[in-house]
């Protein structure tokens, strides 16, 4: 897996019409249901892959901008090496955006959470994560936080059109992990 970065996230509760009740909440890369601390790529500070090298950023961020970070949830992700095309059904490489730094610092104490499959039509920031956007987690079954537990389960639904209805690929799988701060 390859490292792409940090976000702290308002964890939201699942929502009324994601009718799934073995679902308490949504762990999701995507700031769909679960919000984005800010709406940070306004402050050109993220890296090449559109999330932050270390939470001392998104801190200094936050400090700037009188954005309170007390009851929100840190993530850090990991993506699979290589994207799935639904348009050729291959997997194929992607980058970090060039035009930025990219030095992810890894946590020291991190925590798995699952796997999210997360569309970037754009090819940039991280769009759309189906299984809670489009509902997708009503068919599939997914853990407690909306993800898949294990990362053969989130390839396997990817390469069985799991997601061919929801929102457009390509597809990458990323690893979620929450951080504890105390150990960052």
């Amino acid at each position: 897996m390859l490292p792409i970065g940090y976000l702290y996230k308002n964890v939201a509760k699942r929502p009324d019409w994601l009718d799934v009740e073995t679902v308490d909440d949504i762990y999701a890369l995507s700031g769909c249901v679960s919000e984005d601390f800010a709406d940070y790529t306004n402050y050109w500070r993220h890296n090449g892959f559109w999330l932050f090298d270390s939470p001392s950023i998104m801190k200094e961020l936050a400090n700037e901008h009188s954005i309170d970070l007390s009851a929100l949830c840190l993530f850090y992700y990991e993506a699979y090496e290589v994207q799935y095309n639904d348009e050729t059904n291959l997997w194929e490489q992607f980058f970090p955006e060039a035009s930025f730094v990219t030095n992810i610092q890894p946590p020291k104490n991190n925590r798995l959470e699952g796997f999210d499959v997360v569309n970037f039509c754009s090819g940039t920031s991280p769009e759309c994560s189906p299984l809670s956007c489009n509902s997708i987690a009503k068919t599939i079954p997914t853990n407690r936080h909306c993800l898949f537990d294990t990362f053969e389960e989130a390839k396997s639904a990817i390469e069985n059109s799991a997601f061919e209805n929801a929102e457009p690929g390509p597809y990458r799988i990323i690893a979620v992990y929450t951080i504890n701060e105390l150990h960052v």
